[in-house]
């Protein structure tokens, strides 16, 4: 299972939200650069970094930040926030993301979001499913759709999707364990998939459990920043 930490940015600083509330805002460093080395120098290949800007202004904003990490890093970055166009995915991908994440788009413009994955290749376009309950949530989290979960990503399973970044937003930031039942019934409904989970992890014990269960890979962010889970246990386990 792939470890993928998380750098949230707001103001192009690493910042992180509890249940996707700008209100909630922690700072944890004004060097994303600097974050980003420290996992790299533990052995990790993998980052997911989110444009919290972008997703509220429903552009690419924090583009500069990637392209400093992916040239100052060899991280294979997934890049998500507010892209909404095919000019968003071209500059996310001329600054240097290995994978995009889409989430509102495809449930607002599913017809675009399948012309990327057509485009790009489904090695390239990871389907966000950012969940409020069943029901997908979109720009930012601010609004809930009338798309189930499981409907939501076996449809774009059979449109080529491969990656699946499923976020239960009630658990994201909250340190109290990440959603094993909802993870567990995506697996039995879609087996094929390549689930990432996210939210709430908080604690070294749920990964080998995430593993056990299918998942693909997991996102880590709070856990690190608030030291529940430290850089040596995920190296550890990396080379394990």
């Amino acid at each position: 299972m792939r470890i993928i930490p998380a750098i949230d940015l707001i103001d192009g600083k690493c910042v992180r939200l509890s249940k996707g509330d700008y209100n909630t805002q922690k700072t944890y460093s004004e060097n994303p650069l600097e974050v980003a080395k420290a996992f790299e120098a533990h052995g990790i290949k993998y980052l997911h970094l989110v444009d919290l800007d972008g997703a509220k202004s429903k552009h690419i904003v924090n583009h500069n930040v990637l392209e400093t990490i992916a040239s100052k890093t060899s991280l294979k970055i997934d890049f998500g926030g507010g892209l909404k166009s095919n000019e968003d995915l071209k500059i996310a991908f001329e600054s240097g993301a290995h994978q995009i994440t889409g989430g509102s788009i495809a449930v607002k413009e599913p017809k675009t979001f399948e012309q990327w994955i057509t485009t790009y290749g489904s090695d390239k376009i990871i389907l966000g499913a950012d969940v409020q309950g069943d029901r997908i949530a979109t720009d930012g989290w601010f609004e809930t759709s009338d798309h189930r979960l499981i409907d939501f990503v076996k449809d774009f399973y059979a449109k080529g999707i491969q990656y699946i970044i499923c976020t239960d937003i009630s658990k994201d930031g909250m340190l109290q364990g990440p959603s094993f039942d909802v993870y567990q019934n995506l697996l039995q409904e879609q087996p094929n998939i390549k689930l990432i989970a996210s939210g709430g992890i908080s604690a070294f014990e749920e990964l080998p459990k995430l593993e056990a269960m299918g998942c693909e890979g997991t996102i880590i962010g709070k856990a690190i920043y608030e030291n529940k889970i430290a850089l040596k246990e995920l190296e550890n386990f990396i080379i394990q």
